[in-house]
């Protein structure tokens, strides 16, 4: 029997578990609070200039092929993609900066040059990588998280020194050149935690990035959450947009409902992609899996300081991606999770999206965005944006030897509160939960709801984890789970 969906949020998460839940036939109606489909994948456009206003890596692109198989489609059926060549470049200093080509040998050549016999290690260091992502994407992160035993397979069972180690101890033992060292440690940022907090199996992550490399979506990353809502569509989901729901319906402890601009709308069950503590408020307090305690606890992915800049000139020496670590990565990563402040010097990551693809600006100008990664729970006000935006334009001309501030046509910001205010972000963080040994798979905030039945999750803090791909899993896992529930004979 067919049963009707409530899915609260547009995000990756949100859209990919509707698809999943309307190919088997359920009736879905999916309610975004914003103006706009795609949750933190959000776009902006202005005066010509096309921007992602959160994700904008586009990494793991067998798991984007893998969601789209799943409906017999492929990406190619709704977006172009194109391999970036360079990946990405990193700035160290004035006119220092290494390239990460599109191609390992090429960047094993790199690191040679940096290092004698780096080029070597890289290879092997890639190739356990390969063997880790292999272990990962095959036979753990698609699993709900519900039992250590999740863990536990023949090839995990060998693997259990990389869980002990973290990536740090891996990479400096292997490494001596500082810049190749951040270099490897800077994949881990995308799981929201310090490398020396993150388990070494994780370094599959160097394999993403060396081993299958960096894409564009041509249109940006919006272009791809416009495919996934065609699809969904395609298959019967209803959106709904600037409905933000008040209030979780539950009767006799099963969720029923959800209540939108003061009206009811009823469902089977309800299943959320928002923000897991904001959609926990949403119900009345003894239904609550977690206290405020609980998430107190908890180590968050950092929040964002985010500049949207449109110019009038083309920028020199940058590429579409560039990183800026001419500062301590230490000491920035300390003032992120063991010091929260609002930190001294800033590593930022820059964007220029118009590099590769024309249609992101008018001809001959340039989209840039810019990140600066912060603790969450931060305060947050102009002052301190304007601050740190003379700051990453001082060194952004400095860095790359040209001018940049009086091609400024403008610029828009996205902070802390915004996050909050937007997205009901917990203390404004910008990727949910950081994936630590001890807030890994099983150990993360539950899928199914542990009080309320007919109630499940998705996204950035329960399992997998930070990050689009998983998201598009935790969406896949997140139906599965409904799927089960509808079809037990007792569920009421």
């Amino acid at each position: 029997m067919n049963q009707k969906v409530i899915v609260i949020g547009s995000g990756f998460s949100s859209i990919s578990a509707a698809c999943y839940l309307a190919k088997n036939g359920h009736e879905v109606e999916v309610f975004e609070k914003n103006n706009s489909l795609g949750g933190r994948a959000r776009q902006l456009k202005r005066d010509g200039f096309t921007f992602d206003m959160g994700p904008s890596w586009y990494w793991m692109p067998d798991i984007f092929e893998r969601f789209f198989n799943d409906f017999n489609k492929k990406p190619s059926d709704y977006y172009n993609l194109e391999r970036l060549d360079p990946a990405y470049e990193v700035y160290f200093g004035t006119k220092n900066k290494i390239i990460i080509d599109g191609d390992l040998e090429k960047i094993s050549l790199a690191f040679e040059n940096e290092e004698k016999g780096s080029g070597k290690k890289l290879k092997k260091f890639i190739k356990e990588a390969q063997l880790n992502y292999d272990i990962a994407i095959k036979e753990v992160v698609y699993r709900p998280g519900k039992s250590p035993l999740e863990l536990i397979t023949l090839e995990t069972i060998t693997k259990l020194n990389y869980f002990i180690r973290n990536i740090r101890q891996d990479v400096f033992k292997e490494f001596k050149n500082p810049k190749l060292r951040q270099l490897l440690q800077f994949p881990v940022l995308f799981l929201g935690a310090k490398p020396k907090d993150t388990p070494a199996f994780y370094n599959f992550m160097n394999f993403a990035d060396y081993g299958l490399g960096t894409w564009h979506p041509k249109g940006g990353m919006y272009s791809v959450i416009n495919g996934m809502v065609s699809l969904a569509k395609s298959l019967g989901v209803k959106f709904h947009i600037d409905s933000p729901v008040e209030k979780i319906i539950v009767e006799g402890k099963k969720a029923c409902g959800v209540i939108i601009n003061g009206s009811k709308h009823e469902s089977d069950a309800v299943l959320s992609g928002a923000d897991y503590h904001h959609t926990e408020t949403l119900l009345n307090s003894n239904l609550r899996a977690y206290s405020e305690k609980y998430w107190s606890k908890k180590t968050f992915a950092p929040s964002s300081l985010l500049f949207y800049i449109g110019l009038n000139k083309k920028v020199n020496d940058v590429a579409h991606h560039t990183l800026f670590f001419d500062v301590d990565f230490d000491k920035h990563a300390s003032e992120i999770y063991d010091n929260p402040k609002w930190p001294d010097d800033p590593l930022f990551y820059a964007n220029f999206p118009s590099k590769s693809d024309a249609s992101m600006a008018p001809e001959g100008k340039e989209a840039c965005f810019i990140l600066i990664p912060l603790a969450p729970g931060l305060e947050d006000n102009s002052e301190i944006r304007k601050k740190y935006f003379n700051v990453v334009i001082k060194r952004l001309e400095e860095r790359t030897g040209q001018s940049i501030k009086k091609h400024i046509l403008f610029q828009e910001s996205f902070c802390v509160n915004d996050f909050i205010s937007e997205y009901n972000s917990y203390k404004g963080n910008a990727y949910g939960l950081a994936m630590t040994l001890f807030q890994t798979a099983f150990l993360r905030p539950k899928i199914e709801s542990k009080k309320v039945k007919g109630l499940y999750f998705s996204g950035q803090l329960t399992v997998p984890g930070p990050g689009v791909p998983p998201s598009l899993i935790s969406g896949k896992i997140s139906a599965g789970l409904l799927e089960k529930y509808f079809r037990k004979p007792n569920k009421q």
